[in-house]
């Protein structure tokens, strides 16, 4: 599901007060951080992680990692925070505009 630009700027603003409720450590984006994604989403449908240290393109293939292994869609990406979106098909919480 493609996010238009007001989607998308809705969900900016939505995420922007709230803290990362994943923190990627040393070895990354393994399975079991993106299981714990795949979690939050669900349950939140919109989540902001932090992602490790390292250089510019090692964050942006770590979010990458995390996007496809969650099938969710990137939000926004400022430094080492970003922020991942996916509707809960079942349960949605969040109403966003067309």
């Amino acid at each position: 599901m493609a996010l238009s630009t007001s989607q998308n700027r809705y969900l900016r603003g939505l995420a922007h007060d709230q803290s990362a409720v994943i923190l990627l450590g040393a070895k990354g984006a393994t399975a079991a951080v993106v299981k714990e994604l795949d979690l939050a989403l669900s349950h939140h449908e919109l989540v902001k992680v932090k992602l490790s240290g390292g250089s510019k393109d090692e964050r942006q293939l770590q979010l990458e990692a995390l996007a496809t292994g969650t099938q969710a869609e990137t939000v926004h990406q400022i430094g080492h925070v970003a922020v991942l979106f996916r509707r809960n098909v079942d349960e949605p919480k969040i109403a966003l505009p067309r």
